[in-house]
């Protein structure tokens, strides 16, 4: 009866529970959807860090992270490579050469980390072969009788191996793309002109096209100018294992494209044996061994055990390899609870003051129901009940929405290509999949009914106040 009651007292007025439950509805679905396209960020940005940059576990002389010393190698470095290998819970694991060293061209330097991998072994670990742009090349797969590098498309800009043109083929692929007449005719000028950098290409873009056709047709237009000579040539320097100044003139083998300005920046793959020849060490010798966990999330766990098979080695997961990858997964969660929170008070406030306006406006009601014998209970429940009513109908119709969008933009995703230079500087991708557990809604769902209970026990405390003579007489 108190439940049938209730519910037929919040459709009393349509107007007032239907303002309360659209605002609560837009509230869990923003709070919900803003999580989700958080979460979605950070899954992306560690699935990139553990299957494109570091991997799972990383073994090298615990003195080696310090400085790079070219000396600090792993002793028996092939006995330890194989002891990993057969350790349970370890998929694959592979040796690398790291050292410090220039990249440079005909116009540009920048200083880099080089890196000798067995690309065969590397595959096995890692994915960044998958991430080589279109008509650049590949991860070391075509033979060549030249050294090759295989690097990051930041770095092949910052040395002018990327380049930019417009010429008359460049322009008709835009026609045919959408791009207007009127655009393309601002652009004819420069047919035939190429472009040494990505900030020239720029600064001239913005003296003939208008912030809303930059804003339309930029990404399109860099595209189709962006410009790339396979086999490029750069020359890598650097100091062999005596300490005297060596390198050599590498081809590009490919581009890799990671999201990740930094990484694509600093990092450059070359095979172990050309490496090897340079430097003057052996080929077996390496200084980091990287490896891949069947389950990454036992990572700490399989480090621990790897320090006791391997003393004296340092053995780091890839939490203490990145600590501020592993700090933004723990403030990620209490910055979810931070955004519940405030959304919930808000539904709280709404509520409380939805219900004390219910019982001004009832009180001669209520007053009256008190009188013919309903108990002080019944009261507390009625109000009580009239408040989860609304706070549960509002919630659930914006977590049903929220689940909706978010399936929605899952498997398209979110383009913020505005922001992209901001986001890849931090690591992250501009094009994010939001992603959120069937585990949060129903967390969600508990908070608002919680939420829901304790909003209404002042305004059903203020009832139960009422005195039933005093409340008969107000007009």
């Amino acid at each position: 009866m108190i439940w049938k009651t209730a519910w037929k007292n919040i459709w009393r007025n349509k107007v007032r529970s239907l303002v309360v439950i659209i605002s609560i509805t837009i509230g869990i679905f923003g709070g919900v959807f803003a999580v989700a396209v958080m979460n979605g960020a950070i899954e992306q940005r560690v699935d990139a860090a553990l299957n494109e940059e570091i991997s799972h576990i990383h073994i090298n002389d615990p003195a080696f992270r310090d400085n790079y010393d070219m000396q600090l190698l792993i002793p028996d470095a092939e006995k330890v490579l194989s002891s990993v290998e057969e350790t349970p819970g370890v998929n694959a694991a592979c040796g690398r050469k790291v050292i410090s060293g220039m990249a440079n061209t005909a116009t540009k330097s920048a200083g880099v980390q080089i890196v000798g991998i067995d690309p065969e072994k590397e595959k096995e670990v890692l994915r960044l072969n998958e991430t080589t742009m279109p008509a650049t090349g590949d991860f070391f797969e075509t033979e060549s009788r030249h050294k090759l590098a295989f690097i990051g498309q930041e770095l092949a800009k910052e040395l002018n191996i990327i380049r930019y043109r417009i010429d008359q083929e460049m322009l008709d692929n835009l026609a045919a793309r959408g791009v207007p007449v009127k655009v393309l005719d601002r652009l004819a000028p420069f047919n035939g002109k190429r472009f040494k950098s990505e900030k020239a290409f720029k600064k001239e873009m913005k003296t003939v096209l208008s912030m809303k056709e930059q804003h339309e047709y930029g990404a399109l237009i860099k595209e189709e100018a962006w410009s790339f000579r396979t086999r490029s040539k750069m020359t890598l320097t650097f100091l062999d294992k005596d300490q005297m100044q060596t390198g050599a003139v590498f081809r590009i083998a490919g581009i890799f494209d990671i999201k990740n300005s930094m990484f694509e920046m600093s990092q450059v793959l070359v095979q172990n044996k050309d490496l090897a020849e340079l430097t003057g060490l052996a080929p077996d010798a390496y200084h980091q061994i990287i490896v891949r966990l069947d389950n990454p999330d036992a990572s700490k766990e399989m480090a621990a055990s790897l320090e006791k098979k391997l003393p004296g080695l340092e053995i780091m997961s890839w939490k203490e390899i990145q600590p501020d990858l592993a700090m933004m997964i723990d403030m990620i969660s209490k910055l979810y609870a931070f955004f519940m929170v405030i959304i919930l008070a808000a539904l709280a406030f709404g509520i409380v003051n939805t219900m004390l306006m219910v019982v001004l406006e009832r009180t001669k009601e209520l007053g009256m129901l008190t009188a013919i014998g309903m108990n002080k209970k019944k009261v507390f429940q009625m109000i009580m009940l009239e408040s989860v009513f609304l706070s549960l109908i509002g919630g659930v119709v914006g977590m049903i929405f929220s689940k909706i969008i978010i399936g929605l933009t899952s498997t398209n995703g979110i383009n913020f290509s505005n922001y992209a230079e901001g986001l890849e500087a931090m690591g992250f991708t501009s094009h994010i999949y939001p992603v959120i557990s069937s585990s949060f809604f129903i967390t969600v769902t508990v908070l608002i009914i919680i939420t829901g209970i304790l909003s209404s026990i002042y305004p059903a405390l203020k009832a139960l106040k009422l005195d039933p003579a005093e409340a008969l007489r107000t007009e």
